[in-house]
């Protein structure tokens, strides 16, 4: 008995409990595929005639959805669209959505949205900018390499928009 109340029996017991914990939490990368792929060169081949002078424009968007137990989609859609800085005309646009498949199991709530919303694309970002600079090169343009983007500042942002438009709506109704 005195053993079963000894500081160490609930230090060990309270460590089991966290370890089914940590047992019970699993993040797995199931797969990594190109779900849709589109690349555009409108004005060729007038565009390789002329001094390439770039302006580009990039959109991301993210998204994500449960398609089975513990499994969930996450897709990365790029449009990088590059203009001529001088004349205006589209000298190409390229479009991707990367996504992957990743089993998730043990977390749930605003941690599960936060995985799905920011971890999840952080690890799919890089075959995206892989692709998009392959396309383009086949394209027949200079390389164009995609800088890192920060997801977890994007999720952050997104949340606090959330947050006080949140707030807004609630000052509407009270008034």
């Amino acid at each position: 008995m005195a053993e079963e109340n000894s500081p160490n029996a609930n230090a060990a017991g309270g460590s089991q409990a966290a370890d089914q914990n940590k047992q019970q939490l699993q993040f797995a990368v199931q797969r990594i595929y190109v779900k849709d792929i589109s690349f555009e060169a409108p004005n060729s081949p007038a565009v390789f005639q002329q001094p390439f002078k770039p302006k580009v424009s990039l959109d991301l968007n993210t998204s994500s959805r449960k398609v089975g137990d513990d499994l969930f989609e996450v897709v990365i859609k790029v449009t990088a669209q590059v203009k001529h800085s001088e004349e205006g005309t589209t000298s190409f646009l390229a479009e991707i959505e990367q996504a992957g498949l990743f089993r998730i199991s043990g977390i749930e709530g605003a941690q599960l949205e936060h995985t799905l919303g920011a971890f999840c694309p952080n690890v799919l970002f890089p075959y995206a900018r892989e692709c998009v600079d392959n396309l383009v090169n086949r394209g027949g343009f200079p390389p164009l390499m995609l800088a890192p983007v920060n997801f977890e500042a994007i999720y952050a942002q997104k949340k606090k928009r959330e947050a006080e438009q949140a707030q807004q709506q609630g000052e509407q109704t009270t008034q």
